[in-house]
C-alpha cells in the first residue's frame, strides 16, 4: 500500500512536468501538495526508530543502547545526521510556507521533539571523549543549518525552539573552532565527510549569527587549502556512492569567499574549459545515472544529483551576467534537478529517510542564505 501511495505522490509532485508545463527549478514555489509530500516524508522517518544505523563508540556494557535512548530527538529516519535535517526541512518548509495546511501538523511535532530537557541530552552526549567526533563534519554542518533557520524565523514557537536548541548548537560551534585549526589537510570525498560541504554550512551559519571568530576562521581556512587548485580531475567523478560532488562543493564554498571577479577567475583555473562539450570539466555537468533505487549505497547518486543542481546555482549566482559558462550550468541545473526530483517518491526507505532535504535544500534555494 506505502509503495502505491508513493508512486502517487511522485505523479502528483511530477504533474507539471507530464502535462507539458516547465519543471520545477532553485526558487519555484511549492504548491500545498508539494509542501506535504516532503513533509510527509520527514514527519513518517522522524518517529521511525527503526531499521536504525547507529555510529557510538561502546566503550562498555553499558553503552549498549537504542537508538531512542542514545538520542531522544534525532532518534528516527535510519541514521543521526538524516533525522537532524529532516527537522531543519520540516522547520524550512513552516516558515517559508506558515499557510500550507501541513504546517499544523510540522508545529506538533516539533513541539513534542525540540524540548529542552530532550535536547539537553542530546547536547551531553558530545561531552564524552569518545563521542566528541560523532557526525563530524556533516551532522556538525547540518546542526548550525538548523540553529540559523530556527534563529532566523521571526516566530515565537521557532525563538523557543531556538533557544532549546542552544545548548546542542554552541557545543557543535565550540567542536568546530577546536577542529579546524588542526585539520592540516582538508577532506575530499562525495559522502558525508567532505570538509568543503561543511565549511559552506558553517560559514553561512557564522554570519547569518554574526560570529565574527567563526567566520575569521572558516574564511581563512578556505582560502589557505583550495585558493591554490587547479585543474580539478573531473574524470573521477562521480564515485559509485556520491552523494555529493566534491569539486562543485568546493567551487560553491569558494564563491562565499571572494569577490565575483576573483571567483569568476578562479573557477577557471578550477574547471578550465567548463562550457565546452569537449573537455574534462563538462563530465561534471552530466546526471548520474541511478541503477538500484533499493540500494542504500547506490541510491546516493539521486542526492549527488540534488546537491549538484545546488551548487551550480550557488556558483551561476555568482557570476557576472554575460559569463559565457552561464548558459552551460543552467541547462546542468535544470537537468539534474530533473534527474533527482524523479526519485525523491520511490517507495524504498533507503532513499525516502533523507532525499526529500536534499529536495527542499535545493527548491528553496536554502544555500544562498540561512
Amino acid at each position: 500500500m506505502r509503495i502505491v501511495l508513493t508512486c502517487c505522490l511522485t505523479l502528483a509532485l511530477l504533474a507539471p512536468i507530464a502535462q507539458g508545463e516547465p519543471p520545477l527549478l532553485p526558487g519555484d514555489p511549492l504548491s500545498d501538495a508539494q509542501v506535504a509530500q516532503f513533509a510527509n516524508l520527514a514527519m513518517d522517518g522522524i518517529p521511525k526508530e527503526f531499521p536504525n544505523k547507529p555510529s557510538n563508540v561502546m566503550v562498555g556494557p553499558a553503552s549498549v543502547k537504542g537508538p531512542r535512548e542514545m538520542h531522544p530527538v534525532f532518534f528516527g529516519c535510519f541514521d543521526w545526521h538524516s533525522s537532524l535535517h529532516g527537522h531543519w526541512m520540516l522547520v524550512r518548509l513552516a516558515k517559508l510556507r506558515p499557510d500550507a495546511p501541513v504546517v499544523a501538523e510540522i508545529r506538533q511535532l516539533l513541539d513534542a521533539q525540540l524540548t529542552a530537557d530532550k535536547l539537553a541530552q542530546e547536547a551531553a552526549y558530545f561531552d564524552e571523549k569518545e563521542n566528541r567526533t560523532f557526525e563530524r563534519t556533516y551532522g556538525w554542518a547540518w546542526t548550525l543549518r538548523l540553529a540559523a533557520e530556527l534563529r532566523s524565523w521571526d516566530d515565537p514557537d521557532a525563538q523557543r525552539w531556538a533557544t532549546n536548541f542552544a545548548p546542542l548548537e554552541q557545543k557543535i560551534v565550540a567542536l568546530t573552532k577546536n577542529y579546524l585549526p588542526r585539520l592540516t589537510y582538508p577532506v575530499r570525498t562525495g559522502v558525508h565527510g567532505d570538509t568543503a560541504f561543511a565549511l559552506g554550512l558553517t560559514l553561512d551559519y557564522a554570519r547569518a549569527v554574526n560570529d565574527q571568530q567563526l567566520t575569521e576562521l572558516v574564511v581563512a581556512y578556505t582560502r589557505d587549502k583550495y585558493a591554490g587548485d587547479r585543474a580539478y580531475p573531473s574524470r573521477f567523478e562521480p564515485s559509485g556512492q556520491d552523494f555529493f560532488s566534491q569539486a562543485w562543493n568546493e567551487a560553491d564554498l569558494m564563491r562565499r569567499v571572494m569577490s565575483p571577479k576573483l571567483f569568476a577567475e578562479w573557477l577557471e583555473q578550477f574547471f578550465p574549459n567548463l562550457a565546452d562539450a569537449d573537455s574534462s570539466a563538462a563530465t561534471l555537468l552530466k546526471p548520474a545515472t541511478v541503477s538500484d533505487l533499493s540500494d542504500p549505497q547506490i541510491v546516493h547518486l539521486v542526492g549527488l544529483n540534488l546537491s549538484r543542481a545546488w551548487t551550480q546555482h550557488g556558483v551561476l549566482n555568482a557570476l557576472p551576467d554575460r559569463d559565457p559558462r552561464r548558459g552551460a550550468l543552467e541547462h546542468s541545473i535544470a537537468e539534474h534537478t530533473k534527474a533527482g526530483l524523479n526519485y525523491v517518491f520511490s517507495g524504498h526507505y533507503e532513499g525516502e529517510h533523507w532525499l526529500a532535504t536534499f529536495a527542499v535544500y535545493l527548491l528553496t534555494e536554502a544555500g544562498s542564505g540561512p
